[in-house]
């Protein structure tokens, strides 16, 4: 049996308490591994090593030097990229094609492209006239702020861990990380990395846990933490945000969606087909950029809701190193039981469902695991709970809309604004209907296609600021003016 322990200062740690829990696999349900749960003494230990380390010797490194030690983490997580692939898989049982072609490479891509950004970022200066004409010299420095406590989700938990830890270690910060309960491996496996590369003690930590009453709860709680970001569900950064009011300390949020599919009766039919099942579908659904709501203009309404059907027919159910498996389970039965409440609402409020909608027959050795169908749902007024509340999970609502204007209206139409995706062949409408959609990203003609160093995060109830290159360092940095006089 695995045992999984909190990385606090450079060692692994079991907890002085003794807890452990269990880490099922989503797949069968089996345990694969007992994880030691963190009470406030490891909290409190991962914190003041982090401090130490921020005061001490990270705090003392030149960018030059924090430079090439997140090169040298990228390139070992590179080596070890079998290792993280298999932790990854294990966790979140999705197959392992979305993790050797997106979720782990980009993580090690996080750690080189952060680097680069701090070596590169440009500073500012001002010449100030003065009243005696000799004039004055302003200049702005760039400083980290201290120790950031980073709370990352489950659905991709390297690549999200990774978003954070990488601006963070590079703008000169010291980081715990707090993963999910539900994906606690390679977040450890990353503390092997941080050791093997020479990354200080106490610069990279991890305490593993649950939240309220728990790891997380005293992590964002802890004064001597001086940022925190999160990615996850809007009520918990809510409580977050409650939290970090004590002491004033930064947040720094990527929240819910429940984001709006746009498809144009002059799209290339086959490409919009392709982009709304990825975004629907990627990962069990399990996405915050997914698409659940897609609204389609009316003359190819109903070849599109059969042509989507006909995608999702398609897919494979298995485990995730079954090459010819291209569908996986959801995270945990806990989740799966919300995601099928929400199956069970849409049909309730007068859903049509053209495909899905249960639990997927599976063999013996899979039975146990936490497998739900892709769904698609027609007919539902917009008011409905499925069109207003994020499912994520594997599903969306195809609704026809017949003007531009009003489509515009229907994706506005809601609590949250993450991102949208565009499909059409007219660039002056593409450009028209973007401007207009209230949401943090947009893509048109495509989906999750990132350049890391654009601004990226959520409007309303999606989140606060923004990350990605230079606007990541707006987070984990603070500005100082220098004033000199001449």
């Amino acid at each position: 049996m695995q045992q999984i322990k909190n990385f606090i200062n450079g060692e692994f740690v079991g907890a002085a308490s003794g807890k452990v829990f269990d880490k099922r696999s989503p797949s069968d349900n089996s345990i694969i591994a007992q994880v030691s749960e963190a009470g406030r003494l490891e909290v409190d230990q991962a914190v003041a090593a982090a401090r130490t380390a921020y005061l001490g010797e990270w705090g003392s490194y030149s960018t030059e030097k924090r430079v090439e030690l997140l090169y040298a983490v990228a390139d070992e997580i590179t080596r070890r990229f079998d290792d993280f692939v298999a932790a990854e898989m294990a966790d979140t049982g999705q197959p392992k094609a979305v993790m050797t072609h997106a979720f782990i490479p980009r993580g090690a891509a996080n750690f080189k492209v952060f680097a680069d950004v701090i070596k590169n970022v440009p500073s500012e200066s001002f010449q100030t006239t003065t009243p005696d004409g000799l004039g004055a010299l302003n200049y702005a420095l760039r400083v980290p702020k201290g120790v950031v406590g980073v709370i990352s989700p489950w659905n991709a938990p390297f690549l999200l861990m990774t978003w954070k830890v990488g601006p963070a270690l590079a703008c000169g910060n010291t980081v715990v990380v707090k993963p999910s309960e539900e994906t606690p491996m390679t977040a450890a496996l990353l503390g092997e990395v941080m050791n093997a590369v020479g990354i200080p003690k106490g610069v990279f930590n991890v305490v593993q846990g649950f939240g309220p009453d728990s790891t997380g709860e005293f992590l964002t709680h802890h004064p001597d933490v001086d940022a925190i970001t999160f990615t996850g569900e809007t009520r918990t950064g809510t409580a977050i945000m409650q939290a970090a009011a004590e002491g004033m300390r930064d947040v720094s949020f990527e929240l819910g969606g429940k984001n709006a599919g746009l498809v144009f009766a002059d799209c290339d039919f086959e490409q919009a087909v392709e982009g709304i099942y990825r975004s629907s579908f990627l990962n069990s659904g399990q996405v915050c950029l997914g698409t659940e709501r897609v609204y389609v203009e009316r003359p190819i309404f109903d070849k599109f809701v059969a042509a989507l059907k006909n995608k999702v027919a398609q897919v494979k159910f298995g485990r995730p190193d079954d090459p010819e498996a291209n569908y996986g389970p959801l995270i945990s039965h806990e989740h799966q039981e919300k995601v099928l409440s929400y199956y069970k609402k849409a049909r309730d409020e007068g859903a049509t469902v053209v495909i899905g909608g249960g639990v997927p027959d599976m063999p013996d050795d899979l039975a146990a695991g936490a497998w739900v169908e892709p769904t698609i749902w027609t007919g539902l007024a917009e008011d409905a709970t499925v069109m207003k509340e994020e499912v994520f999970g594997p599903c969306c609502h195809i609704a026809p809309f017949d003007d531009e204007q009003a489509v515009i209206r229907l994706a506005n139409d809601t609590d949250y604004g993450l991102s949208t995706t565009i499909w059409t062949r007219d660039l002056s409408r593409a450009h028209r209907v973007a401007s207009r959609v209230e949401v943090g990203i947009t893509w048109v003609n495509s989906w999750f296609l990132r350049d890391l160093r654009t601004a990226f995060g959520g409007s309303k109830q999606s989140g606060i600021g923004r990350e990605g290159g230079v606007h990541s360092l707006e987070f984990y940095t603070e500005m100082r003016n220098v004033c000199i006089k001449l």
